[in-house]
């Protein structure tokens, strides 16, 4: 199967992944063609090469009966804005694939429910101006029928790197990353750093398409490239091109026979003691302190020491930079007189947050995927706590609804 790579050294936009993908061989009047379906008006799509920072790529834009408009001034150019609803509604009355519906409905569903977030606000009742525009409409469709035209690839990218600085928008100057780009990234739980650029380089809407089509995040391993595609911004960047790579191939034999499996790896460090003279209440205090500093997992197991002496396995998991300090919490908070540490390879399900509606309110899952599809749904105790306390319900009743809402 086809895989798709998106390097992000100088972030995403949608317009840029348009214009990478059609750089990669997507037909631009085929493209065309498909968004029509949608009765957007009088619009086309231009696309040119020019070049950023020495790399030669192709710019995309989009032209409707006002002109073009760059990505972060479609309210204030079009004068236009639909609510979230009312998107849906645009979309699934087209006559586009249903893959495409589902697709797009998603990605703006993940918008909405970041901007919901961030203003306190239903889902559904979410008024977008920017992202309500044609242009962005265009950036996300056109995402998805890009990619459908490219045989639907796997798709993984890199480090999602950001600028720093602020952003204009439509309520007004906002610090970078921009609310509702690090709010989407959240949700899906991907890492994002920033960097010296003093420019936005993720904006929302290359956030929610990252967030609904890349399974994994990081280096390239074992793809071999077959098609290197190049989609441009329209500034010139400070420290680094304005431009996205996209890399289209395979997996080499090698790399498939190692890693047949989407799921998501890393490296944590293991930390462990053997106690046997420690009181029960020290020991609980430090699995709350260790916790709340940012472990993993902190866990103690009964054990048997030498002359029969009963003790506990004192264990915690950290990432490798954190691994002095929480072995100097060890031994600064217990009877420990030393930690063993050793670094372990972790294989973990794709995690993905969602929020779904009960009888009671609103619950955060979190859902674990595999090869696409959902193999774990575990609803938020937090969450369903909190819902249930508005209710006056028990948490058990909330919690079942949640895992019935995913399942519907």
């Amino acid at each position: 199967m086809k895989i798709l790579y998106l390097d992000l050294f100088s972030g995403i936009s949608g317009d840029m992944l348009l214009g990478a993908l059609i750089d990669l061989g997507v037909d631009a009047a085929g493209l065309e063609r498909e968004l029509a379906k949608l009765g957007l008006g009088d619009l086309h799509l231009h696309t040119d090469r020019q070049t950023r920072g020495g790399i030669a790529g192709v710019h995309f834009r989009v032209f409707c009966d006002v002109g073009p408009t760059p990505a972060h001034q479609h309210a204030q150019t079009h004068g236009q804005s639909r609510d979230f609803n009312q998107i849906q509604t645009l979309i699934r009355r087209s006559p586009v694939s249903d893959w495409v519906k589902d697709k797009s409905a998603a990605v703006f569903r993940r918008i909405a429910e970041a901007e919901g977030k961030i203003h306190g606000v239903p889902t559904d009742r979410v008024h977008f101006h920017e992202i309500g525009a044609v242009d962005s409409i265009v950036d996300i469709v056109g995402a998805c029928i890009a990619l459908e035209m490219l045989g639907k690839p796997r798709v993984f990218a890199s480090q999602v790197v950001d600028g720093t600085g602020w952003v204009k928008c439509e309520h007004g100057t906002l610090p970078v990353p921009a609310p509702a780009t690090l709010e989407i990234l959240g949700a899906r739980g991907v890492p994002l750093t920033q960097c010296d650029e003093p420019h936005e380089l993720v904006t929302p809407t290359g956030a929610a398409l990252l967030a609904e089509f890349v399974e994994s995040f990081g280096p390239m391993r074992g793809l071999v490239a077959e098609k290197i595609g190049y989609g441009l911004g329209s500034r010139e960047n400070k420290t680094r091109p304005n431009v996205l790579r996209a890399v289209l191939g395979e997996m080499s034999r090698v790399a498939s026979q190692e890693s047949p499996l989407d799921w998501e790896t890393d490296t944590v460090a293991v930390l462990e003691t053997n106690l046997d003279d420690i009181n029960a209440e020290i020991l609980g205090n430090f699995m709350e302190k260790a916790l709340s500093a940012g472990a993993l997992d902190v866990f103690h197991t009964p054990i048997q020491m030498k002359k029969s002496r009963p003790g506990v396995l004192l264990t915690v998991l950290c990432t490798e930079a954190d691994a002095d300090k929480f072995t100097e919490m060890i031994l600064r908070e217990t009877s420990a007189f030393g930690v063993r540490r050793y670094l372990v390879e972790r294989r973990k399900l794709q995690r993905e947050f969602v929020m779904v509606n009960t009888p009671f309110g609103e619950v955060k899952v979190k859902l674990g995927k595999l090869g696409g599809k959902v193999l774990h749904v575990a609803p938020e105790f937090e969450s369903c706590r909190a819902v249930a306390a508005r209710a006056g319900v028990p948490v058990k009743q909330v919690y079942e609804e949640a895992v019935r809402a995913v399942k519907r």
